[in-house]
C-alpha cells in the first residue's frame, strides 16, 4: 500500500515504514503528525484518486530529527562584466518516519483553528475604519481648494493637532501660505503641523 501526500508544499510517495526528508516542520523531534492532504492511494488492485484530495484519508507519520540538508553551491557569473557570484546554500529538513495510512475516518485537528480567525474578525473592522477614514480626507481636500478662494474661511480652516496629520503636505502648505506663515515651502509636515497649530 502507498499514497500520495503533499507534505509542506511538496508531494511524496510514501510507503508504510519508510524514512522521508521534508521541508522543516514545526513540531518537535519525537512527535506524531498526520498529513491529510492525500493526493491518491493504491491498496492492491484499487486506485483511490482525490478531486484533489481523497476526504478522509490520512498519513500518520513521526518526526524523527531536524538537519540540515547538503551544500548546494549557488554560482552566478556574467561573462565579460566582471561579476561572479560564489554562495552555499543549506535546506533546513525534517525526518520523518511513516507510521501508517488511513484510507477512511481520519479526522482533522485543524477544526479548532479555524476558531481563531472568527475572533478576528472585529479587529479586520478595526482596521477597515481608518481605511474609511482615508477617503473622508481626500474629500475634505476640495473642500479646502475651495477655501482658497475666500480669505475668511482660510482662517477658520486651521484644525486640531490630530486633524491636521491627516491632511496631505500640499494641503498643509495651502494652509500655512493661507495663515501667512513665513518659509512654509521648505517645511516637512511635522513642522507645518507644529507652526499651524500655534
Amino acid at each position: 500500500m502507498y499514497a500520495i501526500v503533499e507534505i509542506a508544499g511538496q508531494q511524496f510517495k510514501v510507503a508504510k515504514d519508510q524514512k522521508v526528508y521534508v521541508h522543516r516542520l514545526k513540531e518537535e523531534e519525537g512527535k506524531k503528525v498526520s498529513f491529510h492532504n492525500v493526493l491518491l492511494l493504491e491498496d492492491g488492485k484499487n486506485v483511490t484518486v482525490g478531486a484533489p484530495a481523497i476526504d478522509g484519508a490520512a498519513v500518520e507519520a513521526k518526526v524523527v530529527k531536524h538537519l540540515k540538508g547538503d551544500k548546494v553551491i549557488v554560482f552566478k557569473k556574467k561573462r565579460r562584466k566582471g561579476y561572479q557570484k560564489k554562495n552555499g546554500h543549506r535546506q533546513f529538513l525534517t525526518e520523518i518516519q511513516i507510521e501508517g495510512i488511513i484510507a477512511k475516518g481520519a479526522k482533522k485537528v485543524e477544526a479548532k483553528k479555524e476558531a481563531a480567525p472568527k475572533k478576528e474578525t472585529p479587529k479586520a473592522k478595526k482596521e477597515t475604519a481608518p481605511k474609511t477614514a482615508a477617503p473622508k480626507a481626500k474629500k475634505e481636500a476640495p473642500k479646502a481648494k475651495e477655501t482658497k478662494k475666500a480669505a475668511p474661511a482660510k482662517k477658520a480652516a486651521p484644525k486640531a493637532s490630530a486633524d491636521l496629520s491627516k491632511n496631505t503636505v500640499a494641503e498643509l502648505k495651502a494652509m500655512a501660505k493661507a495663515k501667512g506663515v513665513e518659509g512654509y515651502s521648505s517645511m516637512k509636515k511635522a513642522e507645518l503641523i507644529a507652526a499651524l497649530s500655534k
